[in-house]
């Protein structure tokens, strides 16, 4: 039976997107298509804050856009208030907030517990927000989307969440865009060496950029006579500390790394170097197993469900063991090689098709 369902679109048209911008945006791209292709299409209602650009989302018989501008509390004030007066069938948010006063069933997407695991590395205010948000969501919530294992196994053990009314589905990256993608060209423009390792993300604790820096300087200490680099590449974050990259030569910040560029600095890398302390779904590694790059992950949180065997998986509180797989990759052409076939198999498991198909059987499920 086709259902009347309200989406928030609120996180897709971010200019900047992040990992939750990019989950929402590319989520419902897919999620609009595959609905139009169901024998009983559902009638789809995206609202957004702002106004997204007219070639953003596809245009279906079965979806319908409507811009509600509001200054503040928008999913908690102006959302709500929507949804009191249109009364859908069902409301899906593809992030973590569902509004604290609704009617009828609601689907929710929680992406990671992360300031549960490390608290200190989220301001105070951000911190108490997420958890209460969070934890009223998952409690209101009909159904919640985990975006890996990881998350749903904290879920239940941080807010009591039942396995049963969690399901696990994957989001994807792009393929086709970071394909695409010249690296001589980014590397160009950004200044780079021909030889580099590579990190993408926001420079903060959690991405564990210190140990990063740390055990580049024992790579380098190995390798005295090798002139590759280490490119951080993001903008910095919350507690970035300068001190981290202190005394250390050969290191290149690029700040904010465009969507355009993406593909071609990780196709020029050497390595991807992800050893976070948490991840709920690390797009990063993806990109990288689809642009042919090696990659060294964390053996904790949602990482090893990317990686599988296509990766290096590490201890992320180890320096010495992060520096011995930068010197693996760097040091073994064969084994680069074998991870990069590994890689391109992996990354097939994950497409947003898929995702937009397990999103719309949980409607259909409820």
């Amino acid at each position: 039976m086709p259902l009347r369902i309200a989406v928030d679109a609120s996180r897709s048209t971010s200019p900047r997107l992040t990992g939750t911008e990019t989950y929402a945006r590319r989520l419902l791209q897919a999620l609009l298509t595959a609905n139009s292709r169901r024998r009983t299409p559902h009638q789809l209602t995206l609202y957004f804050r702002d106004a997204p650009p007219p070639d953003l989302f596809p245009t279906t018989p079965h979806s319908q856009q409507a811009l509600i501008p509001f200054p503040r509390a928008w999913t908690h004030l102006r959302f709500a208030a929507e949804l009191w007066k249109t009364r859908p069938d069902l409301t899906f948010v593809p992030a973590h907030t569902l509004p604290f006063c609704f009617p009828g069933r609601g689907i929710v997407t929680v992406h990671d517990l992360g300031y549960r695991h490390y608290p200190a590395a989220h301001p105070r205010r951000q911190r108490a927000y997420l958890d209460a948000s969070t934890r009223f969501s998952q409690a209101r919530a009909a159904l919640v989307l985990a975006d890996s294992q990881a998350t749903a196994a904290d879920l239940q053990h941080f807010y009591g969440t039942p396995a049963a009314k969690i399901q696990v589905a994957y989001p994807a990256v792009d393929a086709a865009p970071l394909a695409a993608q010249n690296s001589a060209a980014v590397r160009a423009k950004y200044k780079l060496p021909p030889r580099y390792f590579l990190f993408i993300g926001t420079l903060q604790p959690r991405k564990n950029i210190a140990r990063i820096v740390r055990a580049f300087a024992l790579w380098q200490q190995a390798h005295p006579h090798d002139d590759t680099a280490l490119v951080l590449a993001g903008g910095k974050g919350w507690l970035f500390d300068e001190r981290w990259l202190a005394g250390i030569s050969r290191i290149h910040l690029t700040g904010y790394i465009a969507e355009s560029d993406k593909a071609g600095l990780l196709r020029g890398a050497l390595a991807l170097v992800f050893p976070s302390l948490y991840e709920g779904f690390g797009f990063p590694v993806l990109e990288a197993m689809h642009c042919g790059t090696p990659v060294i992950a964390s053996r904790t949180s949602s990482l090893p469900e990317l990686v599988g065997d296509a990766g290096l998986l590490v201890d992320p509180q180890d320096t010495a063991a992060i520096a011995a797989a930068m010197s693996q990759y760097s040091d073994s052409p064969p084994l680069r090689q074998q991870m990069t076939a590994r890689g391109y198999v992996q990354a097939q498991r994950f497409s947003w098709q898929r995702t937009a198909q397990q999103v719309l059987d949980a409607f259909a499920g409820l």
